[in-house]
């Protein structure tokens, strides 16, 4: 039974639409792990921290933000930051390329971290060292 080539380019076609609804499925499933990796990353780095700080458990979100922008957010704290990062730098791999994935490349979040010590930051600081 020998195919006509407008039936084979009818087979390939069919062939190509499987394929690429086989990869919308797959990025899809890729996606939604992600997702998961991330929030249980969060919950548990989150678990943490209230676990050490327990009074940070009734702040209001603003409160919150304020807190981490003067103790996480300080140049002292980017210090540690960076140097645990240099520290394990065998082992970021692993979650540098989850983090890559999720488009939060380690380079964009320190030119971001940057940024900000720049803006609200520098104010903060530049008033108390020069008053």
């Amino acid at each position: 039974m020998a195919k006509t080539k407008a039936e084979k380019i009818t087979s390939i076609e069919e062939e190509i639409r499987q394929l690429e609804n086989r990869r919308r499925q797959l990025v899809q499933e890729q996606k939604a792990q992600e997702r998961k990796d991330r929030t249980k990353r969060l919950c548990r780095r989150m678990g943490l921290f209230e676990s050490l700080v327990p009074d940070s458990i009734p702040l209001t979100e603003e409160q919150f933000k304020t807190f981490l922008e003067k103790t996480v957010a300080a140049d002292h704290a980017r210090r540690i930051l960076d140097e645990l990062t240099a520290q394990y730098a065998p082992t970021a791999p692993a979650q540098g390329a989850e983090t890559a994935a999720q488009g939060n490349t380690p380079s964009a979040a320190r030119t971001t971290h940057t940024a900000r010590e720049g803006g609200a930051d520098a104010d903060a600081d530049g008033g108390a060292a020069q008053g």
